[in-house]
């Protein structure tokens, strides 16, 4: 089976979490589904600035890594998943989908009311008892 490993930014502003929706995919089970943003690490590229560098190019947005949040592993269908998240801030909620379909901003309590990703949801689990 396929391994792909990850990061994730889980991204605050003023207790407000930014959650994003895929758009059609090749996987019909994460097509469409709601997820923390982020990406593949680049050869030569540490964790924390591939985490930058994806939501830059992903929301255009400018973020702080707070700090290590979880690790996340989950079998899908097709490929087996590791996925690093990171606690991170934003000075303003300003941002442009480049891959996503839409966008919301939620307290913490209203996260799980969403269509989450399989493997995003161990991190709404988490957020939710901190």
């Amino acid at each position: 089976m396929k391994k792909i490993s990850v990061v994730a930014a889980v991204i605050r502003h003023n207790d407000l979490y930014l959650c994003v929706r895929r758009g059609p995919a090749k996987y019909d089970y994460i097509a469409n589904k709601w997820e923390f943003p982020g990406g593949k690490v680049e050869p030569e590229e540490t964790k924390e600035d591939a985490i930058k560098r994806e939501i830059q190019e992903e929301l255009k947005m400018e973020i702080m890594i707070n700090s290590f949040l979880m690790t996340v592993s989950h079998v899908y269908p097709d490929f087996h998943l590791t996925m690093d998240t990171f606690l991170c801030d934003t000075s303003s909620k300003d941002l442009t989908l480049t891959e996503h379909q839409d966008f919301l901003w939620l307290p913490k309590d209203k996260l799980s009311q969403l269509d989450w990703a399989a493997a995003d949801k161990p991190i709404v689990s988490k957020l939710e008892s901190l």
